[in-house]
Order: C-alpha cells, then structure tokens, then sequence
C-alpha cells in the first residue's frame, strides 16, 4: 500500500504535463451558469491590504516592489499554497467596489500569464482544486465589468485546469485533499457551460470518495477532527449547485452531511473549541459557527463514535473527549497522532483544563514530529517512547508529503456506563505490548454534576508476560491550557489550577508526586504559546496504578487546602 502511493505521487507530474500540452477540443464552455456560495469569512479590510501589495498568508508577509506577486520569491511554501490557491478572493469580494474587481482581474491575469501554463505548486492537486472552487464562487468579482477578451482568457484558463485536475485527481494525495478535488470537478460539471455530460461521472466519483472517507458515525477516516469542518464547507456549497441546476443531489452527498454535523457538535468542547487529536489546530471559530447555522437537527451530540474510535463525556457542562481509536490506514496517516487514551476536559465554566499539544496554524512542519508524538499528549508515555511509530525517510517524507504512522495500538477495549451518579468510561491499548509487554487501561469517571473528575490509569502485563526490568517506566502527563496557572501543593501530591475567571480546580493523585513541567500549547491561533503539564512518573513494576483526581473547588476551599486531604474525604465515584 505504501509503495504503491508512492508511486503513484511519482507518476502524476509527468502524465499532467503531458495533458497541459493538448489544445482543447471543444469551445462551448463560454458562460458560467452558477457559482457557489463560499462559507469562509471574509474581511473588507484585507481587500486594502492586497490592493497596496501586502500578501500576508500563513504567517509570513510578502510586499510588492515592481514585481507580480506570482513573480516574488514565496517565504514558505504554505504561504505559496495559500497565495496560489485564490481563497484570498472572497475577501476583495467583501469590500465590493469597482476598485477590489479591477484587483482581481489583475492578479487573475498576471497568474494566468505567468503560471497558467504551468507551476509545480500551483498546479498540485491540492493547490489546484482550491483555485478552481475559489474562481468559481469568486466569478462574480472577477467577471463583472470585465471585458471580452479577459472574460474568455478566464473561462479557457478555468476549463484547462478542470481538465487536468479530472484526469490527476486520482492521484492525489489521499484523505482530505483527494475528496476536494472530486468537490472540484462535481462544481465545474455543475456551473460551466457545455459540461452537463461531465455532471454523472464526477456524482459517481463524489459518491465513491464520500462512501468511503466519512464513516457512519460522521467522522473521517483520518481521524482528524478538522477534517470534517473541511468537507462540511465544500459540501454545503455543492449541495445548492446541484439545487440551482435543478439536478437531485446524490444520496452520498446528503448522507454525508446529515452525519457531519452531529460530529461538529461532538468535537466541540464546553468553550466552544475543536478538541486537539490527529492533526487539529486552532478552531475556526466563525467557520464553526457558520456550519452549526447549518445544523437542522440540532439536539445534543453524540456520546459514542465508534466508528471514529473517540467517546465523549458530558454532565453538568463539564465536557471530556478521549480518544480510543486505532490508527487510520497508512494513506490516511499523515496527520495522525499516537495519542491513544489521550483525553481533553473542559468545565462547566467554559474554561479549558486538560488539552492535548494540537497542531500549530503555521509552521507545520517544524512542530510536527513532537507534535505527534505520545509525550505531546494528556496520556500514558512509556520509556520515552511513543506508542506507535513514523516513516522517517526523508525521501518518503517528501514524496508523500508526510510521514505515515506504522504499528501502534492493534486492539483498544472499550466499554462505558451510563449511570445516575456519574458517566464512567473504560478502555484499555496494546501499544507498548510488543515492545514492553504492557498494556494501559484507563478508567475515568465525571460526576453528574460535571465538578469531578476521576481517573485510574493501570498497567497490565501482556500475553502472560510478568511486569518488571528496566524497561516499565512510565510518565503519566496532563497538558494544561496556557490560560491556566498551576501551583504545586506543599505535600508534593497535587496542584491548583486557576483559570482567568478565578475557577479553581485541585489535581490530586493518591500515591506519588506531582511534578510540574514546561510544556507547549500548539493550537493557538496566534501560534505555539508556552503552558505547562502534571507529570506523574513511576514504574509499572512498583506502582502499577496511577489513581488521580480532578476537584472543582470554591475560592476558600483552595485557600484552606494544604494538599494533605485523605481520599475518604473526596467524594465516591464508581471507578
């Protein structure tokens, strides 16, 4: 599996270039018949940017000097993918004026005359499916006012890249960005003139892509949380094109959609954000919000996604998300993360405690080997190690566009109970059984008014072998929010933690200290920001069970606690 993707990320290049070289063979395509909505937010106040030559993208900023933008050396390529994508349209679009149309038209032109022919990044599959969705529901900015000559430079230009993109998008890479170019094509069938025959085969590949890329619980099969914002945004808007051409959207397209949207609600924590699993970075608040505005059926969310491998704890407001699933196929491991039994908790008060590192909005790459690792997880680490392992070649790296996760948990038990006083969560991973011969169970409980939070993590020899060695030392880590400030209590056994509205909440464990440690919080919007974590070190061998506790308490509770408080005193949880 892995060396045919391998392939096949070599051989699409050269059969495009070929197809680039074909003159077209019909000229009917000389209208658009209808452009999608585009969901994304916009911003008037870029649009002024852009004008005056300020391209700010992926966090970098590039400023014209006499050149084309497509002219200037890009400071990174995500800044170039973002650039030569076209997204930024809907923003000149937002300030409506015959200034920002103009603008368009002219970057538009000078793409066409300088990479039109051809550009390795801008005419990847990724780069290219956005473009071709952005032009679409930007015609109306470009095209108004604009004379015969560009209108018809653009409708070649667009039709052209259709053409390749249904001929390449077979080879793109797979999850996410394969479902987008298939999005692609079934908007072009559906809003260029004289591709009416095109509409059936590009439903059909949209059928196939859906069937298999979004489960029956309404997650991805990356296992990437993020993923299904993504399609939901590409969905919505072909789901009116197939409305406004008067075709019946296939039965695929709003299965999906039905299935997305409970997910959406899943994911989301107390305060509002995306819990951090499996390559999720910071939370598109407005595009979030834009998407549930599309939730018909509303009502509560899931608690059990199977099928995704994630469960989902609620009472009282008090919110804990855990994953619990394996490891996606290696095509669609990417962006996976060895976080098996990892857990993000967010209180009644809408304040996030307990969070995974996540994935930064920029710089992936720099971030992403740490990022992915067990250690960057609220989860069990063993020996310093993760429990699954990456592809390090740089050679696969690069052709793949990503390191695949290999091994990792092959079997994860899970089981729950609903129960009057508290919902209680079991589950258990063979990660480290093949190479410690351990296995981490898991047991957590939230009491029903959301204020406690109880947990157990023990460790169990695999296939008969006996706990012991030098090889069984585990780390227990807890991430904390950035916003959050720990202090260590005198016995060494605990921490408060205060949140910016003065919410406190004590850490506990029953036996062992609590250290507490530098840590970095990745999924910020404005970047990685330093935080810190609870660390509870031992041996599997000596204390095969890590009991610990999460307390709400009131300002005077925390100012009387010494840290010294029995566990007889703490309130019973049916763990």
């Amino acid at each position: 599996m892995l060396l045919r993707g391998v392939l096949r990320q070599l051989a699409w290049p050269v059969s495009g270039l070929l197809l680039l070289r074909l003159p077209l063979l019909s000229s009917r395509a000389d209208r658009l018949l209808i452009a999608p909505p585009d969901l994304r937010t916009a911003d008037a106040t870029r649009a002024g940017e852009i004008y005056s030559g300020r391209f700010a993208f992926a966090g970098k900023v590039v400023i014209c000097d006499s050149r084309s933008i497509f002219a200037m050396e890009p400071p990174s390529e995500e800044w170039a993918a973002e650039l030569l994508g076209f997204g930024w349209l809907r923003h000149l679009r937002a300030d409506e004026s015959a200034i920002t149309r103009a603008n368009s038209r002219a970057l538009v032109d000078e793409w066409i005359a300088l990479q039109g022919s051809w550009h390795p990044l801008a005419w990847r599959p990724d780069v290219l499916s956005r473009r071709v969705i952005s032009w679409l529901s930007q015609a109306a900015l470009v095209l108004q006012d604009a004379d015969l000559p560009f209108y018809r430079r653009f409708l070649h230009s667009l039709v052209r890249q259709v053409r390749y993109l249904r001929h390449t998008a077979g080879n793109a890479q797979r999850g996410v960005v394969h479902t987008q170019s298939i999005i692609a094509l079934a908007n072009s069938a559906l809003c260029i003139a004289g591709q009416a025959r095109r509409i059936k085969p590009a439903t059909e590949r949209l059928r196939q892509q859906l069937q298999h890329q979004i489960l029956p619980d309404g997650g991805h099969i990356s296992r990437d949380p993020g993923a299904i914002i993504e399609i939901a945004l590409e969905l919505l808007p072909l789901r009116q094109a197939y409305a406004s051409r008067n075709f019946a959207p296939p039965a695929a397209l709003l299965n999906a959609i039905d299935r997305t949207m409970p997910m959406l609600r899943f994911f989301r924590h107390s305060d509002g954000s995306f819990a951090r699993f499996n390559g999720m970075g910071p939370t598109p608040a407005d595009l979030l919000l834009t998407l549930l505005a599309y939730d018909e059926a509303g009502g509560a969310p899931l608690s059990n996604a199977t099928h995704s491998g994630y469960q989902r704890l609620e009472a009282g407001g008090g919110v804990l998300i855990m994953d619990v699933g394996r490891a996606p196929p290696i095509e669609l491991s990417l962006e996976a993360h060895a976080g098996c039994l990892a857990f993000e908790f967010s209180s009644p008060q809408h304040n996030l405690f307990i969070v995974n590192c996540g994935m930064p909005p920029t710089a992936r790459e720099d971030w992403r080997q740490l990022a992915r690792a067990t250690p960057a997880h609220s989860t069990v680490t063993f020996n310093d190690t993760s429990s699954a392992r990456f592809v390090t070649s740089p050679a696969v790296r690069r052709i793949l566009g990503g390191a695949p996760m290999l091994g990792g948990p092959r079997h994860v038990a899970v089981t729950r109970e609903d129960r009057p006083e508290a919902l209680v969560l079991r589950a258990s991973h063979d990660g480290y059984a093949q190479r410690f011969g351990i296995v981490h169970e898991r047991t957590v409980a939230l009491a029903a008014d959301g204020t406690w939070l109880e947990g157990e993590d023990m460790f169990h020899p695999a296939d008969g072998r006996r706990l012991g060695g030098t090889r069984d030392e585990y780390a227990v880590r807890f991430h904390l929010h950035p916003t959050i400030r720990a202090t260590r209590l005198t016995d060494g056994r605990g921490a408060m933690l205060v949140a910016p509205d003065k919410e406190i909440w004590k850490f506990s464990v029953r036996d062992g200290q609590v250290e507490i440690e530098d840590s970095v919080y990745l999924a910020g919007a404005e970047g990685p920001r330093r935080t810190a974590q609870l660390v509870v070190y031992g041996s599997a061998s000596d204390t095969p069970c890590v009991a610990w506790s999460l307390q709400q308490a009131s300002s005077g509770v925390a100012a009387r606690s010494t840290g010294r408080g029995t566990r007889a005193e703490q309130p019973k949880l049916p763990l």
